[in-house]
């Protein structure tokens, strides 16, 4: 047997952990332990701040909940959920790019009618978003299905709301010709969670802690690619530090203010409200994934 020394012993554990069947569980492994020790020696932390990681983690998992992803959140600001999300959706010029989910999608959200609001009794302006759901090659693509979240007015998702029902999400399908359209209220930017781990890391650097306004997209059909995404308030201030990493170019949208009349869902409102105009664009599904 070989007993270690600081020189070997990333190469006994190295070692150690080639004896795996699994060959993807083996590439995994080797490269997090060549990593994480490669980290470990380039920093040379004390055993007070290793334990303070240690701790930190700890801390991480313990206040994440059914509503509340403070793992997901640290994946965000460090920007690997964006990595991630790029490695796994290389889509062609056209398609409509993903974004990060982040940490306050909740399930099951409730199907509302195309056109109906979202958005009932929210603080906000009033905001319609319209357009068509269609394929790279122009097809209308109906029935699909658009999975929607957001902050409300005051920069509050439901998780940090004090309510048991559902509040600011919901189902919407798009029609025969692919159209969509929905009421909601305009997001505003907003930071993300300071009063957990996260935000005491964020917190210790001069980084930026908020989000642009945005909405929240989850649009899938059958035989398309899925895409989860945002939509982005053309000219908000956190634009350009977007604290997740989350902004590309194609997802920033001009919110149109109108100052009153006749809505895209033939309402007529006598106070401001916004215009959205968004087609999503699916890349279909090579035929063995739709299969």
């Amino acid at each position: 047997m070989t007993y270690v020394t600081e020189e070997n012993l990333t190469d006994v554990v190295m070692k150690r952990w080639q004896d795996i069947d699994n060959p993807r569980l083996k590439q995994v492994m080797q490269s997090l332990i060549k990593h994480v020790h490669s980290f470990v020696r380039d920093i040379e932390p004390t055993e007070a701040e290793w334990a303070q990681a240690i701790d930190w983690l700890t801390r991480t998992g313990q206040i994440s909940s059914e509503k509340r992803q403070e793992m997901i959140l640290f994946s965000d600001v460090m920007g690997v959920s964006m990595l991630v999300d790029s490695i796994n959706h290389r889509l062609p010029t056209g398609a409509t790019p993903t974004t990060v989910e982040g940490p306050f999608h909740i399930p099951n959200s409730p199907d509302i009618a195309n056109g109906g609001n979202m958005a009932e009794g929210a603080p906000g302006i009033p905001t319609y978003v319209v357009g068509k759901v269609r394929g790279l090659d122009g097809e209308p693509v109906p029935g699909a299905l658009l999975d929607l979240w957001q902050t409300d007015g005051e920069g509050l998702y439901e998780s940090q709301r004090d309510t048991s029902e559902p509040w600011m999400r919901g189902k919407f399908r798009s029609q025969g010709d692919g159209s969509y359209a929905l009421r909601t209220v305009a997001p505003i930017g907003y930071t993300i969670p300071m009063d957990g781990p996260v935000g005491e890391l964020v917190s210790s650097t001069n980084i930026s802690h908020m989000r642009p306004a945005h909405i929240h997209f989850c649009v899938e059909a059958p035989g398309y690619h899925r895409v989860v995404t945002h939509l982005f308030q053309q000219g908000d201030e956190y634009i350009d530090s977007d604290v997740v990493y989350g902004v590309k170019e194609p997802l920033i949208v001009d919110f149109k203010k109108k100052s009153g009349g006749k809505t895209p869902t033939g309402e007529t409102l006598n106070e401001p409200f916004y215009v959205v105009e968004y087609d999503f664009v699916l890349k279909k599904l090579a035929k063995a994934q739709a299969a």
